[in-house]
């Protein structure tokens, strides 16, 4: 769809999701063997340059100009550098989600913009017709007056109907623009563009029928729901690792090399290898301090995806009864629409007739036009809602099968 490809919310989405998930990758290189090459080139003042202070190392330095590669592999830190990792591949599958949850809000946004624009040419096309309807009336009645069939007052009344006709079709064909508008804008481009569109048709009034069982559904396949437990979990394997940074941690070295140049009490080359053990012994509470944070924030990460978990069953159940709301607006407008047009043909031939007057023709035409567009809106209104239920029971999250 030209949204998913040109909305900038989505492409957005799309590079953190991209971004989080280099974060995983670099979590993870902790895991893998760590390589660094050397080079040293190195000249002592005198043969039997020391190094006073400054280090409890060997403090001799001879001359020498030497390469080298240090190899270095983690044996274990008691599942600090896991836990790391799998708190940031949780992370960047909350960022995917989060952007599937972006794409769902730009195609919520891209069906109420299509309907909105579906109903406001509707509008105008109810509109045009009333004002055809109304320019009708007034030449007929123009054509009686000269014949001194129906008075000037007669006209005088047409004309007014008229007028309210014209003003009509006039904010119907500005909000037809505007709403076409905010179907450009929504679809990513910036200047106005004009769509034929086709018509939608609601779907079976039995289709959402259970709204438990929606619920169920949205809790199952919000991707924002998905996103804020897969961040939950990333919270709780964050805290393991920063728990798990007080173990030791142990490590193979590998170290070799060999000299271009060098003075004569060194080797030309030379390997070494072993193991390194490193144990935390005190760091002024730093490492304590850091897990009871970690352990508070996953516990604040549960806390907001019950709350959301809360207000999603809440929006269903909203969604569920506007839409049941909508669609029994949308049968009485049926009604009310059939009784004045009923109505309208009553007063038309009463005043054909001659048996009423223009006032009560003027009127039924009012009621006329007030309940085709009440009709024609609540039918756009009927899909405009089915659309919100989707989105919020998460129905397009769902895959499907190939």
């Amino acid at each position: 769809m030209l949204a998913l490809q040109n909305h900038p919310g989505i492409a957005a989405s799309g590079y953190r999701a991209q971004a989080q998930t280099e974060v995983f990758k670099e979590a993870r290189s902790g895991l893998l063997p760590q390589v660094n090459l050397y080079g040293d080139d190195v000249e002592a003042h005198s043969d039997n340059t020391r190094i006073m202070a400054g280090g409890l190392n060997n403090p001799s330095v001879f001359d020498r100009k030497a390469l080298g590669a240090s190899l270095s592999q983690l044996i274990t830190d008691f599942g600090r550098t896991s836990n790391l990792s799998a708190s940031a591949k949780l992370q960047a599958s909350a960022a995917g989600q989060d952007l599937e949850a972006t794409r769902e809000q730009v195609l919520l946004d891209v069906d109420r913009a299509y309907f909105g624009a579906l109903q406001a040419l509707a509008v105008q096309r109810v509109a045009q017709q009333t004002l055809d309807t109304r320019q009708l009336l007034l030449d007929r009645v123009s054509i009686l007056a000269a014949n001194k069939l129906k008075s000037d007052l007669d006209v005088s009344f047409a004309r007014v109907s008229l007028g309210d006709a014209q003003l009509l079709l006039q904010k119907a064909q500005n909000d037809s623009d505007s709403a076409m508008a905010t179907l450009s804008a929504v679809l990513g481009f910036r200047q106005l563009q004009h769509y034929l569109l086709v018509e939608s048709a609601p779907g079976p009034a039995g289709q959402f029928a259970d709204v438990d069982s929606l619920i169920d559904m949205a809790l199952k396949n919000r991707p924002d729901l998905v996103s804020l437990r897969d961040a939950r979990d990333s919270a709780d394997r964050l805290a393991r690792s920063q728990r798990d940074a007080r173990f030791p941690t142990i490590a193979a070295v590998v170290d070799s090399g060999g000299a271009l140049t060098r003075d004569d009490r060194l080797p030309a080359n030379y390997t070494a290898g072993g193991i390194q053990i490193s144990v935390p012994v005190f760091a002024g509470g730093y490492y304590a301090a850091r897990q009871h944070e970690a352990e508070f924030r996953a516990k604040a990460a549960a806390e907001n995806l019950r709350t959301a978990e809360d207000n999603v069953t809440r929006d269903v159940r909203i969604a569920w009864l506007n839409l049941n709301n909508s669609r029994q607006r949308l049968t009485t407008t049926q009604q009310l629409r059939d009784y004045a047009n009923q109505a309208y043909q009553l007063a038309d031939a009463r005043y054909r007739a001659g048996s009423s007057s223009i006032v009560e023709l003027s009127q039924a035409q009012l009621e006329l036009t007030s309940a085709e567009i009440d009709n024609t809106s609540a039918r756009y209104d009927v899909l405009i809602q089915e659309s919100a239920l989707n989105y919020e029971t998460g129905i397009r999250a769902v895959p499907q099968p190939r």
